[in-house]
């Protein structure tokens, strides 16, 4: 897909660890498919109105709003009017929100966020700091305090740290022998039928079974994967063309594809942000063709 004139997309890591990363962006045309993450999603919406389809339900988040996803939870995204909309994302670890609930004295828990999209000034105002000073790549220690003070927030105000999701953990055992196999065998070229004979089901109960416990199709869910899985081998310094060929893509010109149209940058972007860390990243990270710069407007 050729970018809108007016779109562009930066990508940044928070630290080494790779426990937080953040993408700053404005879309217009850029419609991300449904897919999951292994990461949290706390959006700041800056300008526009963004839409996101997420627990079988569209929502709106307007300028000032906060959107939610939590790990592995299916969403889409896009923008709902004509304009487009500028947004900030954090992405922060299920470990590192373990360890925020384990500092507020609620013990190693991992936080589940049963709302969508939140109004919550303060915490808009945290993450707004935080996003201008990581795009003016303020020193560590400044963008570390405000990352963790904003996550603070978001888990004491919006956390629920008492339960996870319904029927976590429970999935049918027909899907888990599946997505094992999915995670074993991702860089093949893996067919339904190889996979509901795997479990003994027909292509067509087993497709349904699989999508009604996970939320996504099997195809859906192989390739969430194959993104996940390409990019750790781009944070271990591989090359486009090998991670492309590793992860089960034909060639990189596909990988690249895919891999922006669910991610929202491109493995370029993505490769020089884990090669050079989020204080070299804020001039450099934009690869030519696929985005176009235009200067934010955060506050200090």
């Amino acid at each position: 897909m050729v970018a809108d004139e007016g779109e562009w997309s930066r990508y940044y890591r928070l630290d080494d660890a790779g426990s937080a990363a953040a993408l700053h962006a404005r879309f217009v045309t850029h419609r991300y498919p449904r897919h999951a993450h292994d990461h949290f999603v706390v959006g700041l919406i800056e300008s526009g109105v963004q839409a996101y389809t997420y627990r079988g339900a569209r929502h709106l988040t307007a300028t000032g709003q906060v959107f939610l996803v939590n790990p592995g939870e299916p969403h889409t995204g896009e923008a709902a009017t004509r304009s487009g909309y500028l947004y900030r994302t954090l992405y922060p670890s299920v470990d590192l929100l373990a360890r925020v609930a384990e500092e507020l004295g609620a013990g190693r828990r991992v936080p589940f966020f049963r709302s969508a999209v939140i109004d919550d000034p303060l915490l808009a105002r945290r993450l707004a700091q935080l996003h201008g000073r990581l795009a003016r790549r303020a020193p560590r220690l400044v963008l570390e305090s405000l990352l963790l003070d904003s996550l603070n927030i978001l888990v004491r105000h919006h956390g629920d740290l008492a339960t996870g999701p319904t029927g976590a953990g429970r999935e049918h055992a027909a899907v888990r022998v599946a997505r094992d196999y999915i995670e074993a065998h991702f860089d093949e070229d893996l067919s339904l039928s190889k996979l509901a004979d795997l479990v003994s089901l027909s292509p067509y109960y087993f497709a349904r079974t699989f999508e009604r416990e996970l939320g996504l199709p099997p195809h859906t869910y192989l390739e969430s994967v194959r993104i996940r899985k390409s990019r750790e081998l781009l944070d271990q310094g591989m090359d486009l063309a090998s991670a492309a060929l590793a992860a089960g893509y034909s060639d990189q010109s596909h990988f690249t594809r895919r891999f922006k149209r669910f991610l929202g940058i491109t493995p370029g972007q993505y490769r020089r942000a884990s090669m050079v860390g989020n204080r070299e990243q804020g001039l450099q990270d934009l690869e030519q063709g696929s985005t176009r710069h235009v200067t934010p407007s955060l506050p200090s």
